[in-house]
């Protein structure tokens, strides 16, 4: 059973790094306050829930046309928006995803972040607001893991999901950019998304959409999201994991499961739908391509028909939340079409080494991963 908060009394961090002089203080409470957060977490059993940390990190600026300032680390709590704020009337908001890992050596580490905040960026001139510098998301990223740092779950138990928000804050009555922009940067312990172990059981989607051209699935925009609820409830009402979702055009083509990447292998081929205006560029997606590609595969983005996922010989999910899930059956139309799991899955060969470079077993000759502790 996990505990949702520490009963030990947190001492605030600038007390701790500013007020007591000298470091054996500052690592004395750090080793305790860990240790105590690592008594009361069952992190064999994590999943991907919320669970309240101790800090957020904030920063505001004015209109689309100021520039983010300097931000601060604050205690985990509530914030205060104005009822006509701009996120809450007209949806003007992104989000990202990243999480921070313990390696068995020691260390805290990032995987990627400067990609993350580039995808802000494109985001944030696509809703009309203003967005941290790459420099600015990735230090706020940092310093959120790290003022967090006892919530990070031991090597191979997990990780801390960071996550990043931008949004309009100010009042904004008549339809437009709002007059003020907060990013925000909070963070949770997780375990695995899906189910470990269990492949996804995904139903084809042909009545809703989750994009269309010209619209902004391409970025990660906080209207892209709710839409889908309701067919992954009736989707999950019916027995299946997830939803795949066709295109709008002519509702053929595949795009993207409800909250990552899809991927599917034919022979030596590894093909996903290519990146138009409707699909999010993922991260572990660019991750997972570029390491089949160094692996001897044939990596391809292009239009993919239902008809030719069906006829794959297997078929796996990326995403930050999902890293690399196996798909175990897909349902079209009422047509069932299993896929193999018990034999050596090339899903899987991928992810192991993708977290073999976040968890430093080999090196990272890439430049992904970013050391901060």
């Amino acid at each position: 059973m996990i505990r949702r908060r520490v009963s030990t009394r947190l001492i605030p961090l600038p007390y701790i790094s500013s007020k007591i002089g000298g470091s054996t203080f500052a690592t004395q409470a750090a080793s305790f306050l860990q240790d105590a957060c690592e008594s009361s977490i069952d992190w064999n059993n994590l999943g991907f829930g919320f669970m309240e940390t101790d800090y957020m990190y904030s920063i505001k600026c004015g209109g689309k046309d100021d520039d983010f300032k300097a931000g601060e680390l604050t205690r985990y709590g509530n914030i205060q928006l104005s009822p006509c704020a701009g996120v809450l009337n007209y949806g003007q908001g992104l989000f990202e995803g990243t999480k921070a890992y313990r390696r068995e050596g020691g260390g805290v580490f990032l995987f990627r972040p400067q990609e993350n905040a580039i995808r802000m960026q494109t985001g944030a001139q696509r809703m009309c607001m203003p967005s941290p510098s790459t420099a600015q998301f990735v230090d706020a990223v940092k310093q959120t893991a790290l003022a967090n740092k006892r919530w990070i779950p031991p090597p191979g138990k997990g990780s801390l999901y960071i996550r990043p928000l931008l949004f309009g804050s100010g009042p904004v009555l008549g339809l437009g950019p709002a007059s003020e922009y907060t990013f925000l940067v909070y963070a949770s312990p997780v375990g695995n998304y899906f189910k470990e172990g269990t492949p996804l059981n995904l139903y084809v989607e042909d009545e809703f959409h989750r994009a269309t051209r010209g619209g902004a699935g391409g970025v990660k925009s906080i209207t892209n999201y709710a839409p889908v609820l309701k067919a992954i409830s009736r989707a999950r009402d019916r027995g299946f994991s997830d939803v795949l979702y066709l295109n709008s055009v002519n509702k053929r083509n595949i795009e993207e499961v409800s909250s990552c990447n899809i991927f599917m292998l034919k022979g030596n081929v590894l093909s996903t739908p290519e990146i138009n205006g409707s699909i999010l560029e993922g991260i572990t997606r660019k991750s997972i391509m570029d390491i089949a590609s160094n692996l001897g595969y044939q990596v391809e983005e292009r239009s993919i028909t239902i008809e030719e996922v069906m006829d794959a010989d297997e078929v796996f999910c990326t995403g930050t939340a999902v890293g690399v899930a196996p798909v175990g059956s897909i349902t079209y139309k009422g047509n069932r079409v299993a896929y193999m799991t018990s034999t050596p899955l090339v899903s899987k060969k991928l992810y192991s080494s993708l977290v073999d470079i976040q968890t430093g077993v080999v090196e990272d000759d890439k430049g992904w991963v970013v050391e901060i502790d």
